[in-house]
């Protein structure tokens, strides 16, 4: 749980900051009277007896979403990024941080011990290797070349909408156009997506997939906007050589895929 009036003390800084003196015509200290009402002003009631949050905000609700994250802005501006070179790679999603460094082990643990130490209510736990899952991305280490690909949780079973299902078939489409986008955008390499396409295919097939459905969209990956994509991509390192490849084997698995059906 966040402390509230630190929050927003940190939410008046990161819109000065920012230079956001004025939102929409609201002032910094508007803002802030208006989250202090969002925090305090939640109750409930259970067996007959009204009670009221005093710690932390709501769950679900849209400024306590945004909340914490401006506290992690704090956060990382005074722990991380000033120890961190400024060829450094860092992200953060919320508490998700991923960063890479060339330094050794024990500074990377000292670091992240310093980062836990700063706030009594940010406890985080790191995994230091050369291949790091971040959110839905494995980044991995190979001998000082950096590769991505789709990260998939131990846990996960290959199941989506099922085909037999009464969804509406663009419900379907969908579901295979997000997967294979994600899997363009996220392999560095086309063996890498090329892997990931097939385990694609395997979890349509184990969730009963329709050929007839399937076709449309398997035909797409030959088109020359995902191509593009292939070429674009900001995770994508192939070469010309592999882009060429992969389009003409993009094409064969589209209509083989359906052959096999």
């Amino acid at each position: 749980m966040l402390p509230r009036e630190e929050s927003l003390a940190i939410l008046a800084e990161f819109l000065r900051v920012h230079y956001c003196e004025r939102v929409n015509g609201i002032s910094i200290d508007t803002i802030v009277e208006l989250g202090r009402v969002v925090l305090q002003a939640n109750t409930f009631v259970y067996g007959n007896k009204f009670y009221r949050q005093i710690i932390g905000g709501a769950m679900g609700s849209a400024f306590t979403l945004t909340l914490p994250n401006i506290f992690m802005w704090k956060w990382e501006r005074q722990t991380i990024l000033p120890k961190l070179g400024f060829h450094e790679i860092y992200g953060r999603y919320i508490d998700n941080v991923f960063f890479k460094s060339n330094e050794s082990e024990d500074k990377v643990k000292e670091l992240l011990e310093a980062a836990n130490n700063f706030h009594p209510n940010i406890k985080l736990e790191y995994h230091i290797g050369k291949s790091i899952p971040f959110l839905d991305v494995v980044v991995k280490n190979n001998n000082g070349i950096l590769a991505s690909s789709v990260y998939h949780k131990p846990s996960t079973q290959p199941t989506v909408v099922s085909f037999l299902s009464d969804h509406p078939r663009h419900v379907f489409r969908n579901v295979i156009h997000t997967a294979l986008t994600r899997a363009v955008r996220y392999s560095s390499s086309f063996e890498v997506f090329n892997n990931e396409r097939r385990a694609i295919r395997l979890m349509f097939l184990y969730n009963s997939s329709d050929p007839t459905l399937l076709l449309p969209d398997y035909l797409k990956l030959s088109d020359s906007k995902f191509t593009q994509m292939l070429l674009t991509s900001t995770s994508n390192i192939m070469n010309q050589d592999e882009l060429i490849e992969s389009e003409r084997h993009i094409t064969i698995y589209s209509s083989s895929y359906t052959t096999r059906q």
